[in-house]
């Protein structure tokens, strides 16, 4: 991984780290509410999270072997494993997520120079340098952090993410959400039910950064 992988890496922690130490926060009721995107509720936005860091860690690990290498087996079962993730308790849920962006990050920090020019594909799109899959997920961390509806907004977004280079749709989704209106944040409320509120640089117990590094 060059210098500026690894940056773009370092921005994918930091992003990552915050999600998941918010979603913790979350109680069953939480999770069971409507997000910000029609028909899904927030564990359904959060299994999402943790299927696509799969489809990613899927292709970079055919990356790797210089082979092709589905995203997801098909169209179908990312739905279906979408909705199945969503129906498992808060903790069990936040675990998953929280696994399968360790599990992503491992490979990705092992993997070759080489490995990052393999040409992949997500799903029907163009293909494109594997290198590209972090600049995706980064965005796919930080919109759908949004989505969750708890308060978090493009105003923490970092100075990187908010003005970097993205390809469409993902250029014209950022602008989207420059619009939400955001609810009271889940901090808030756990305030009230005594459960310590998420503080940036203090990660909450259970935090994946730290573990596994390499």
């Amino acid at each position: 991984m060059d210098a500026a992988l690894r940056q773009l890496n370092d921005e994918l922690d930091t992003a990552t780290q915050r999600l998941i130490d918010e979603a913790r926060l979350m109680t069953g009721s939480d999770l069971r509410a409507p997000s910000l995107l029609p028909g899904w509720s927030r564990a359904h936005v959060l299994a999402h999270l943790a299927r696509d860091a799969d489809a990613m860690r899927n292709l970079l690990i055919g990356a790797r072997a210089g082979q092709d290498r589905l995203a997801y087996a098909s169209p179908e079962a990312r739905n279906a494993d979408i909705g199945n993730s969503a129906a498992a308790e808060a903790k069990e849920l936040v675990d998953d997520m929280a696994s399968s962006a360790m599990a992503l990050r491992a490979v990705a920090l092992q993997l070759p120079d080489k490995a990052w020019r393999y040409q992949v594909r997500l799903l029907e799109s163009p293909r494109f340098p594997a290198s590209q899959l972090l600049t995706r997920r980064l965005a796919e961390v930080e919109l759908h952090h949004c989505d969750l509806g708890i308060g978090y907004s493009h105003h923490q977004w970092s100075a990187v993410f908010a003005t970097m280079e993205l390809d469409e749709p993902l250029r014209s989704q950022r602008a989207e959400r420059l619009g939400y209106v955001q609810p009271e944040s889940v901090r808030a409320k756990s305030m009230a039910r005594k459960i310590p509120p998420y503080q940036p640089g203090r990660p909450l117990p259970g935090s994946w950064i730290g573990r596994g590094q390499a």
